[in-house]
């Protein structure tokens, strides 16, 4: 851990750093019980990995699990592969270890959030395909992303970021899978 911390990059924006303190000085016992648990589903993508595979099982959602795990790979690769890496911006919580955390300190790089990619891709896939059914899942997306500057692990603008590169695969993946079975049609 030691040696994460040493070779990432510190860089902020001071109204981040306030808006991480204003959250820390809202606390209290419901959103400390709550708040984890909503930042869990989250955790590796599982939650929505498990939603993409459920929406492939079923034959009526099959389009809309397509374009989901296209918009999760798609992400993924972008934000975790290729930008935490690249970047290796430091995460709130090592730059403030005495902040008193609500959840595991992470071992990666901050930006982006994976948390708010993931539920962005997912959840906008979603609403592409079933506004009915995109609205909670955007709904949910929101709290997940939010959920991680309350447990002191993201920089809003990681947050910010995350959630437009999930937005923006969820939307492509939109445009990829109707031209995928465009062609399989007239096949």
């Amino acid at each position: 851990m030691e040696a994460i911390i040493e070779q990432s990059r510190v860089f902020y924006f001071d109204w981040e750093l306030d808006l991480l303190h204003w959250f820390q000085s809202i606390h209290n016992t419901v959103l400390d019980w709550l708040v984890p648990k909503i930042t869990m589903l989250g955790n590796a993508g599982w939650f929505w990995i498990a939603v993409t595979l459920l929406l492939l099982v079923l034959p009526f959602n099959r389009k809309m699990g397509v374009q989901a795990a296209i918009s999760l790979i798609l992400t993924v690769i972008l934000c975790n592969i290729i930008l935490k890496p690249s970047i290796m911006r430091c995460r709130p919580c090592w730059l403030e270890p005495e902040v008193q955390l609500l959840v595991k300190v992470p071992h990666d790089f901050s930006f982006p959030s994976g948390h708010s990619n993931a539920s962005f891709a997912v959840a906008t896939t979603i609403f592409t395909r079933n506004k009915k059914l995109g609205i909670p899942a955007l709904i949910l997306a929101t709290a997940i992303a939010i959920s991680r500057l309350y447990v002191f692990v993201h920089w809003p603008t990681d947050v910010l970021f995350g959630t437009l590169t999930g937005i923006c695969g969820g939307i492509i993946s939109y445009f990829i899978v109707n031209y995928i079975y465009k062609k399989l049609k007239r096949s």
